[in-house]
């Protein structure tokens, strides 16, 4: 079917969600707004799903998730005789409704499904569906993503989003289906009724919670430093988790923007729930300068990301994702090596496109430093391959740029809990040595040097944008550049092609196929294009080095306004 013939089916079904049916009507002769809704089915990746809420095959909504939902029964079927999935969601809108529908379908297939009974960070998910010995995890959430979003995300059963090789094998499942009536449904009080569906016991939640607390460092630390501290979930599902694990670590003063406190996937101070963006931080810093926080922090929707500001002067200054992650680094080594706690032969995992601090550390400290993938679950693999060699105790650290860190192999996915845990933790221990966080910083350029990392985006919605994406990566695989800003790029890494080509020489990568470029630059500055998995847009990355901020800042606009004339952006 075309996607007008596609849209006359779904306009004249009589669709269960009344929701569906008013947005169809409401478009009717519309024909750009049709195509959007029915030009492709939502895609199905390793991630899951994750699109806009709405009618339509390329919408979230009770039957895509019902038809995906259908195609992972099918794939657990043919690997287990009685699967058992974990569930858990967020506060975006539907998120309640789409983790009932998924019960309700694996129900009907005879999976049997543990449910969270309210609301849970995407680490608590992972750390069920290890704990529970589930064979798969289902987390509801469309991330930082704006409000008109929600999302799919399925794990495996080591707690790890879903390797590649099975989400094909899902996916192949789901595309043998039809979208309104190719999922077995039964209701969700019928299935706890039955006993097939069944709440978490509020026990995992605890054992959850003392896995967080395993991770500290200086247990002891934040009680006599008395850090002043401001949180804001952002109305998604930190708020009593990070909470409980402040209280439980000693960090007394905390206040909660009231405005962001409580569950509200309509985000109604904060459009783009993401603590990677300043605005994201507003109402924090409002009141963070109201009562004179030392810190301010804040978790996204689903609490797997921490950003934070600290308090330099008399103003906040906030830190990204690659200066949280260098300093949780140092400090853990450090600290670990001072406390006689360091385990024998660390690894630290990151990824490609964070900061190169992080090798420096690793080598003053005798930590192997392994760089993957973008993607948590890639960091997650390598602790699945500690744990494999015997050896999990070995992981010591993991993060990415995009403010996701874990200490622990207790789950498989980037964690705000332990995150602002340890972040508060790292600050309290410097506030005993008369030092804030943006200090400890400038003590690390002084000591591995000076570098900056910085990301840009760049959105292209809808049909129309994902092939301007694909043409654009396609036109730089074609004619890389020879020098960016003057400076000649000495290297050409593909990750799609599993090649990096050096003064003419090629030599393979031995990570996994993903669609990014990398150059290097004869000074030792690097710029990484690559489209988003989750989101429809394209990133640009740069990693810049120089002997003070002044030719950091001119090396870095340099870099940018030439990559982003080299893209046709």
């Amino acid at each position: 079917m075309n996607h007008n013939e596609l849209y006359e089916r779904w306009l004249a079904a009589s669709l269960e969600d009344p929701d569906l049916t008013a947005e169809l009507r409401s478009i009717k002769g519309r024909d750009a707004e049709i195509l959007d809704r029915f030009y492709r089915d939502l895609a199905f990746g390793t991630a899951g799903l994750r699109g806009v809420i709405g009618a339509g095959n390329n919408r979230m909504n009770i039957y895509t998730i019902r038809r995906a939902t259908q195609g992972l029964a099918n794939y657990l079927l043919a690997q287990s005789e009685e699967p058992h999935v974990a569930i858990s969601y967020d506060s975006r809108i539907k998120s309640d409704l789409f983790s009932r529908e998924a019960a309700g379908v694996l129900a009907a297939n005879g999976i049997r499904v543990s449910i969270y009974r309210e609301l849970m960070p995407v680490p608590a998910l992972s750390f069920a569906t290890r704990e529970l010995r589930c064979d798969a995890g289902i987390m509801v959430t469309a991330s930082h993503n704006p409000a008109k979003y929600n999302g799919y995300k399925v794990y495996g059963s080591d707690g790890c989003q879903m390797t590649e090789n099975a989400a094909d094998a899902v996916l192949k499942e789901i595309n043998s289906l039809d979208v309104l009536t190719g999922a077995k449904t039964m209701k969700f009080e019928d299935a706890l009724a039955s006993g097939i569906v069944s709440y978490i016991p509020e026990e995992v939640v605890d054992r959850f919670i003392d896995n967080v607390l395993a991770q500290q460092v200086n247990p002891g630390v934040c009680e006599k430093a008395g850090l002043k501290l401001v949180y804001s979930p952002l109305n998604g599902a930190g708020n009593k988790p990070v909470r409980r694990v402040l209280a439980a670590i000693g960090a007394r003063d905390v206040t909660v923007v009231p405005e962001q406190e409580h569950p509200d996937g309509s985000f109604p101070t904060c459009p783009f729930p993401n603590p990677e963006i300043k605005e994201a931080l507003a109402k924090g810093l409002e009141l963070a300068r109201e009562t004179g926080a030392d810190l301010m922090l804040a978790t996204d929707p689903d609490c797997d990301r921490v950003g934070i500001a600290v308090k330099e002067g008399e103003d906040y200054t906030l830190l990204t994702g690659n200066h949280v992650g260098a300093l949780l680094f140092d400090y853990i080594c450090r600290c670990r090596t001072e406390n006689g706690t360091m385990p024998r032969d660390p690894v630290a995992v990151t990824t490609i496109v964070s900061t190169k601090l992080t090798q420096m550390i690793g080598k003053a400290y005798g930590v192997e430093v392994r760089s993957v993938l973008t993607g948590f679950k890639y960091i997650g693999e390598q602790i699945a391959l500690l744990e494999s060699a015997g050896h999990p105790e070995r992981f010591l650290f993991g993060f990415e740029e995009s403010y996701g860190y874990l200490s622990g192999t207790y789950v498989r996915d980037k964690d705000a809990v332990v995150g602002s845990m340890l972040i508060v933790e790292m600050a309290s221990w410097y506030k005993q040595r008369g030092m804030s966080l943006v200090d400890a910083l400038n003590d690390l350029y002084k000591r591995f040097g000076i570098c900056r990392e910085s990301v840009s985006n760049f959105q292209f919605e809808g049909a129309e944008g994902m092939k301007i994406m694909a043409g654009m990566m396609e036109k730089l695989r074609e004619n890389p550049p020879a020098e960016i800003a003057g400076q000649k790029v000495t290297c050409v890494s593909d990750y799609e092609k599993s090649t990096s080509t050096c003064e003419g020489k090629a030599s393979p990568i031995d990570l996994p196929k993903s669609n990014v470029l990398e150059y290097a630059l004869a000074d030792g500055c690097t710029a990484i294009v690559r489209p988003s998995g989750t989101e429809p847009k394209i990133k640009l990355y740069l990693s810049v080095v120089g002997r003070d901020m002044a030719e950091i800042d001119a090396r870095a606009a340099a870099m940018g306004a030439d990559v982003k004339r080299i893209m046709g952006v």
